[in-house]
């Protein structure tokens, strides 16, 4: 039994390029305890932490979790490839390698930390300040290929590779790329003077006269998906929306309403005041869904005689400037219209055309 043992601990001994048997189970050992360390700090000190973050009235330990939450999960791994390097009689190559993998490995987390981070403080300074939100969407992404094209040199310095040489070699591609992809870089210039000009937003109802009407979704850095009213999405360059006249409903201040109403030529005078009076009484102190525009007065006004009618113009605003509302005040203001003609004994008119016959007697001679 004795010899057994020995024989046990000799092949425990043995090594290969001077990692013993030991050496190996240890380090198996160490990188599974590694992993098992990482599921529990995701799994449960994470949910834990997260549910004393929800009774807290602050946002910002919610967000501080959510970003450190994965870009953590790495440091147990990290911890693990430390100890194994010290466990491990490994020199030269192999030591200064498995030595560099670690400290790429904590710069990830660092970078993964930051670049997690970019979103909620540009969400943040888009409810806040003067950034408004498509301009918050490009800084965060040109903020993200900042920190990531950063990471990527420290990586590559960490394992020696020169950096220069690489830069010069990209400088002399982006000249070439520049070359063949003119309509590129005409539409990112494109983009950044629709967002530096704020021309619009997403969430904006833009117009296009005679191209396109719909809803702005997202401004990307080539092109801008716009939301048509069936549904559909329709992808634009932005070289095509930054040269052309954009009518931006999303900034309208109210929706105007300019009808032509047709009244009977029978209509009398005092009729047709008190029915212009009654319907700009109602638009003035009708405070659900009318606007006082101070550029310009609301009235109902008799402005022409028509072919077969009197025609009382009206003119109003209306709060609501989406169109389901807008709609609800036309119809109030329709039904109204119609009350207040009918009871001043009036009606409307219709296009009609009369036909006068001339009758002749032949005289006989």
């Amino acid at each position: 039994m004795e010899g057994f043992l020995n024989l046990i601990i000799s092949v425990w001994n043995q090594d290969f390029m001077g990692i013993s048997i030991g050496n190996v189970a240890i380090s198996l050992t160490i990188i599974i305890s590694s992993l098992i360390l990482r599921a529990i700090l995701i799994s449960r000190v994470f949910k834990f932490l997260e549910s004393l973050a929800k009774e807290t009235e602050t946002e910002a330990d919610d967000i501080l979790l959510e970003t450190l939450e994965k870009p953590l999960g790495n440091v147990p791994l990290a911890l693990g490839l430390y100890l194994i390097i010290e466990l491990l009689p490994l020199t030269g190559v192999a030591d200064m390698f498995l030595t560099n993998i670690v400290k790429a490995l904590i710069a990830y987390t660092i970078f993964s930390v930051l670049t997690k981070a970019i979103g909620p403080i540009f969400e943040l300074l888009a409810v806040r300040s003067w950034v408004t939100a498509a301009l918050s969407m490009w800084l965060e992404r040109f903020t993200r290929v900042l920190i990531w094209i950063l990471a990527i040199a420290i990586i590559l310095d960490i394992f020696g590779v020169q950096i220069g040489p690489i830069i010069a070699g990209l400088g002399l591609f982006s000249v070439a790329v520049a070359l063949g992809a003119q309509d590129l870089f005409k539409n990112l210039i494109s983009g950044i003077l629709i967002i530096a000009e704020n021309r619009f937003q997403p969430g904006d109802r833009i117009e296009v006269d005679g191209k396109l009407h719909g809803i702005v979704e997202t401004i990307g850095f080539r092109s801008t998906m716009i939301r048509l009213f069936n549904t559909s999405p329709m992808i634009i360059p932005n070289k095509d929306l930054s040269d052309v006249n954009v009518i931006n409903h999303g900034e309208l201040r109210y929706r105007r309403i300019k009808w032509r109403v047709n009244l009977l030529y029978s209509t009398s005078i005092d009729e047709l005041k008190k029915i212009c009076d009654e319907i700009s009484v109602f638009i003035k102190n009708e405070k659900e869904g009318f606007a006082i525009n101070s550029g310009q007065e609301s009235f109902a006004k008799a402005v022409e005689f028509g072919a077969s009618s009197i025609d009382v113009e009206i003119l109003c605003y209306s709060t609501p400037r989406d169109y389901t509302h807008y709609s609800e005040v036309k119809q109030k203001l329709i039904h109204k219209v119609m009350e207040i003609v009918r009871n001043n004994g009036s009606d409307f008119a219709f296009p009609s055309r009369s036909v006068y016959v001339e009758s002749s007697h032949e005289v006989d001679s």
